[in-house]
């Protein structure tokens, strides 16, 4: 399907924004391709419509590259003396589900559905479930234009199941809005359970809902004062028809000017009943007496504190009644206007003395387009899987159009993206966590901590060349690698500049979030795994060397060989090719190895140093089960790792070995570390053994990222750990025990182990480069 480089959209007669059905000769130039992706493999529609905003869901396929490692059969040579390779790559073709959802304003909604019939090839389905009020006014229009049947859907069902989705599938989809920060919004860590909590949907009007469980809710209440009303009264006090307008007017408005005050009326504050002297005594007091001349901007802003205080207070109340300390807030009143929250939320603080929390979601705007597709989806049961954003085809918040085409965004229009990736398997909590609900997996919050941020981010850009270079390299026989690597860079790049302006646009931001971003980056341009060359030649290096140091080990007495282990985990954690202070000495120097990472190391005491303690609780019982979250491919795994399990394997302890699912930077895969264990096992018989007799067991975490997020973990691993009853956990490596996890409190024993191999973050904690982290902790009784 050939793609037009741009299409003319131009408005059809559809009044939107509140328009009052004015005639405007508007039209826009955009890239559709960008907007309406994979539309060509659309399988299911669904659609909201609003008062101004048309928002537009479907599921397609998406087919991509991946890298496959396939084991050699060396059965009949020698492992020492074979020059081949571990095992062969092949990169082929794979599909996969993702869900897209594009917000634009009714204005465009004819030249859209023109779009999208034009592009159509073969959608599953014949029906388009619709939801919002448009879904009546535009029925005809849709059915003419898609020949779909519209079948249209219950609004505060369709809300309510968008709702549930978007705060499982989404870690930091709600937020607080706190006025005076910097940023002004502060993410909440997703909890286990969303249920119970109550949502306000503030449209027109106002409805209050108790949400209880995934299908029952119970409507409880509600106002006439919504949305509607300050569009309606702010028409006729501003003979403004447009509601974007009326909150344009309102942010530059003092609401003090009209508003009778508590000082109004006693001079100060009310000290009997505690009111502070600028309390709103009166909205709109003071007009009946002034002989003055009101700005428009001065009664937008009483208008909108008086509605969105009486919502705050109403809202209040019900979760007082009902016993709810969460609230949602959502709507089109909401439109993440930060006069708007900021007046929710003072509301709901003071009549709730700080007991009950306004939350408010980053795509509360897709929230009924989201329903509305998992009610017309159910016979698939998209809730047996586990979702995930992309946050390379996702615009952030309050950002304006995605970052598409820069010399066009004046003339773009407003359009919005979302788009989430089907995951194989569910993700669920480790059962080891102390207390999943506040559990945080990363350790330094860029969003808050602006030095870190201007760092990491610089640091990413400077990486950026390297990176480019890795994924053309990758792919020596394609054509197009390095036409797609620069295309690469564009879009990543232009993410973090986004980033710098507006660091909360896809939640906290975070170390993780920006090598996620970048994976995701590299992923849509069809480069799977940049790194699977590097890994295949440093695992083959490594395997021929696994002979020597267990034998060497071997040599060693009992306490001696404990911290040789470690050390060996240690030295064969320098070799990330993430870290550019390595990449450099691994590029530089190919004869750096084993025995010289184990020199760069820092001498004790180490930075963080439990050693002590951890050789004293091995002088006692073994343990159960160790689960271990294992790092990079190459010496990392096979020199550093595997003695280590070896060792515990020889103490009586059952080991669950833990990899990625997928690849990301040279970090080992769940499928490379089939391979690898198959070739140790080969050369050694505790290895063997174990893994015959099922006491080692090699598992997937769920994640394709550097980092760990133990509240986002493969199901089958978090049930094994449960069945094996694993007492000891292991995290190893600067992403997954520094960078994340490295305060996350467990109900088990635990080890936290890496070295520092980057400056800035060494000196951050106290330390130098190829500083030791070794920290073993043990849960209070």
């Amino acid at each position: 399907m050939s793609w037009p480089s741009t299409v003319k959209m131009a408005e059809c007669g559809a009044s939107g924004s509140g328009s009052g059905g004015d005639s405007l000769d508007k039209s826009i130039t955009l890239p559709p391709d960008e907007i309406f992706r994979n539309l060509e493999n659309a399988k299911r529609f669904a659609i909201d419509i609003g008062g101004s905003l048309t928002k537009l869901a479907y599921y397609s396929t998406v087919q991509h590259k991946v890298a496959r490692v396939r084991s050699f059969d060396h059965s009949d040579k020698d492992t020492e003396q074979d020059h081949e390779p571990p095992y062969e790559i092949s990169v082929q073709e794979e599909v996969t589900a993702r869900l897209h959802f594009v917000k634009f304003e009714n204005t465009y909604i004819e030249a859209c559905l023109d779009f999208i019939k034009d592009h159509l090839v073969n959608t599953e389905t014949k029906v388009i479930q619709a939801t919002g009020g448009g879904a009546y006014k535009f029925k005809d229009l849709i059915e003419e234009k898609l020949q779909l049947k519209v079948d249209k859907e219950d609004v505060m069902t369709c809300l309510i199941k968008g709702c549930n989705f978007v705060l499982k599938n989404i870690p930091h989809e709600a937020f607080v809005y706190q006025k005076g920060s910097n940023p002004e919004f502060r993410f909440q860590t997703n909890h286990p359970s969303v249920f119970p909590y109550l949502l306000v949907s503030i449209g027109s009007g106002v409805s209050i809902v108790k949400v209880e469980t995934e299908d029952r809710f119970e409507w409880i209440g509600g106002s006439s004062i919504g949305g509607g009303t300050f569009w309606g009264l702010g028409a006729l006090l501003t003979k403004t028809k447009k509601f974007d307008e009326l909150l344009h007017l309102a942010s530059r408005g003092q609401h003090t000017n009209v508003d009778m005050l508590v000082q109004d009326i006693y001079g100060g504050a009310h000290q009997t009943l505690g009111l502070s002297g600028n309390l709103i005594a009166s909205s709109f007091g003071k007009s009946a007496t002034a002989d003055t001349e009101f700005s428009k901007e001065d009664m937008a802003k009483s208008l909108l504190h008086m509605i969105s205080n009486d919502i705050g207070q109403l809202a209040c109340l019900y979760a007082r009644l009902h016993c709810l300390d969460r609230v949602y807030f959502g709507g089109f009143f909401i439109r993440g206007h930060p006069v708007t929250m900021r007046t929710i939320t003072y509301s709901i603080n003071f009549f709730s003395k700080g007991e009950v929390q306004a939350l408010f979601l980053r795509h509360e705007g897709y929230l009924g387009a989201i329903g509305a597709f998992l009610k017309g989806a159910e016979q698939d049961n998209p809730n047996q899987y586990s979702w995930e954003e992309n946050y390379a085809g996702s615009s952030g918040l309050m950002s304006s159009s995605p970052e598409l085409c820069p010399t066009q965004r004046p003339r773009s229009g407003t359009f919005d993206l979302l788009e989430m990736d089907r995951l194989e398997r569910p993700l669920v909590n480790l059962p080891l966590l102390l207390d999943p609900s506040s559990y945080v997996p990363d350790t330094v919050d860029l969003t808050d901590d602006a030095l870190a941020r201007k760092y990491w981010l610089t640091c990413f850009e400077e990486a950026l060349d390297g990176v480019v270079k890795r994924a053309v390299a990758s792919q020596p026989g394609s054509v197009d690698a390095a036409e797609r690597a620069e295309k690469f860079r564009q879009k990543y790049w232009s993410k973090l500049q986004a980033l710098r302006h507006q660091p909360f646009a896809y939640g906290t931001l975070t170390v993780r979030s920006l090598l996620d971003t970048r994976e995701h980056c590299l992923n849509e341009f069809n480069f799977p795994d940049p790194y699977s060359k590097v890994k295949q030649k440093d695992n083959g290096v490594a395997l021929k060397c696994f002979r020597r140091v267990i034998h060497s080990l071997d040599a060693l007495g009992w306490e001696e060989r404990q911290l040789a282990l470690v050390k060996g985990l240690l030295a064969g954690n320098v070799f990330d090719w993430g870290a550019k202070a390595v990449s450099d000495v691994l590029e530089s120097d190919p004869q750096f190895g084993f025995e010289e990472a184990k020199r760069k190391l820092q001498e004790r005491p180490w930075l963080v140093d439990s050693y002590s303690k951890w050789l004293q609780r091995l002088k006692g019982p073994p343990h159960k089960c160790a689960l271990i979250f294992a790092d990079n491919s190459g010496v990392d795994v096979i020199l550093g790792v595997f003695p280590f399990v070896r060792e515990l394997l020889s103490r009586g302890t059952e080991v669950i070995l833990a990899c990625n699912s997928g690849p990301a930077l040279n970090d080992v895969t769940y499928s490379e570390s089939l391979i690898v264990a198959e070739r140790i096992a080969a050369m050694d018989p505790v290895i063997r053994s174990a893994l015959r007799e099922g006491r080692l067991l090699l598992m997937q975490t769920g994640s394709s990222s550097p980092c760990l997020d133990l509240s986002r973990l493969d199901k089958g691993l978090a049930v094994l750990v449960r069945e094996r009853g694993a007492d000891l956990v292991v995290i190893e490596g600067m992403g997954r025990a520094v960078h994340t996890n490295y305060h996350a409190a467990l109900r088990c024993e635990s080890l936290k182990l890496a070295v520092i191999k980057n400056s800035w973050l060494a000196e951050r904690l106290g330390g130098r480069l190829f500083s030791v982290i070794f920290k073993y902790e043990v849960p209070a009784e």
